[in-house]
């Protein structure tokens, strides 16, 4: 019962980039800068092992964001002269990249850090990779002047990507999708279309994260404005549980999405949200193994994953760290607590 992973990014070490931010800057260039990003890798996924994950990610060491790791492998995007946007509705404004043509990828996007991986763990691994209506909602378009258009022509690079990650060993591709949050009806009408483009054909297990965003000021200051009860999982809901994704990742402690809603995902693998990635204060493994058994209610045993709500990318090492070790521990202490 109750295998443990993370939802995807972890805190960069301070010799590799900047820290407790997103968009972070390189300490290093060149050949050095790839060492040390496959020796960061190897840095979690030890911590990762060690405090008993079961599910293993390489924590997008080797990407400066999410999105734009898997951006600069792609033609079509221009770098050079980035822009600045609202994201997510103009929840914060960011400089992003700007689609000038028609899109292509160049090559492999992650095949060295996939490999590595895969070579240094003997356990599960899963590959993250941002979902095409995500990455449509963090990128300025001069070219497609369609928000679904744009969506399914990433959707076909990432298929390509998803399908070679498989070749490369990897157990479970996720495609983080945070604007199905923000986009509700255009996620349930298109956008839950586009994640499955982007799936196509993979034989390993498929996940998709949705999540209410990093634990920054802009995200925390959006979540004021929801009200007492969150329902926005509630619109996109049935169409994954209608869809071939087999998990879907949610928030769940700490939030107000209310719990009931898990229930919509019926055949569905659900990864709840056990650790909260906007709060310093490391969760105990009680704390973990109730929020495990409230979610127990809506999702079976064989079904229920513990995971953190969201990335860890902008926390502080230590304190993600911890959230790790506690993860573990209040999965642990769960699997003996609600054995019988």
């Amino acid at each position: 019962m109750f295998d443990t992973a993370i939802a995807g990014s972890l805190p960069k070490p301070a010799w590799l980039a900047q820290t407790e931010t997103l968009w972070p800057q390189w300490r290093a260039e060149g050949a050095a800068l790839q060492q040390a990003k496959l020796d960061a890798t190897l840095l979690w996924i030890k911590a990762q092992e060690d405090a008993g994950l079961s599910v293993i990610g390489d924590g997008e060491m080797s990407r400066q964001h999410f999105v734009h790791g898997f951006l600069e492998r792609v033609d079509g995007i221009d770098f050079e002269h980035k822009v600045e946007m609202g994201i997510r509705a103009d929840r914060y404004k960011a400089m992003v990249p700007q689609v000038v043509s028609r899109l292509a990828l160049k090559g492999r996007v992650h095949e060295a850090e996939a490999r590595f991986l895969r070579a240094h763990t003997t356990r599960r691994i899963k590959f993250t990779l941002p979902g095409p209506m995500t990455i449509v909602d963090t990128v300025a378009d001069r070219h497609y002047g369609d928000r679904k258009a744009m969506a399914f022509a990433f959707a076909e690079l990432l298929n390509q990507e998803a399908l070679a990650l498989r070749a490369d060993g990897v157990d479970i591709v996720q495609f983080d999708e945070p604007a199905f949050n923000v986009y509700m009806d255009d996620a349930a009408d298109w956008g839950v279309q586009a994640l499955e483009r982007a799936a196509r054909g993979l034989t390993c297990t498929t996940a998709v994260h949705i999540c209410y965003g990093y634990g920054i000021q802009a995200n925390i200051d959006w979540k004021k404005t929801l009200g007492d009860e969150w329902r926005q999982y509630e619109r996109v809901f049935p169409a994954l549980a209608a869809s071939s994704i087999d998990q879907v990742s949610l928030e769940c402690i700490h939030s107000h999405v209310p719990p009931d809603l898990m229930a919509l995902l019926k055949g569905k693998d659900v990864m709840v949200g056990v650790i909260d990635v906007a709060s310093e204060r490391v969760e105990t493994p009680d704390e973990v193994a109730d929020t495990i058994g409230r979610a127990l209610q809506f999702v079976p045993r064989e079904r229920l994953i513990a995971c953190t709500n969201c990335g860890l990318a902008p926390m502080n090492r230590a304190v993600a760290e911890a959230k790790l070790r506690a993860l573990g521990a209040g999965a642990a202490l769960a699997r003996t607590r609600y054995a019988a």
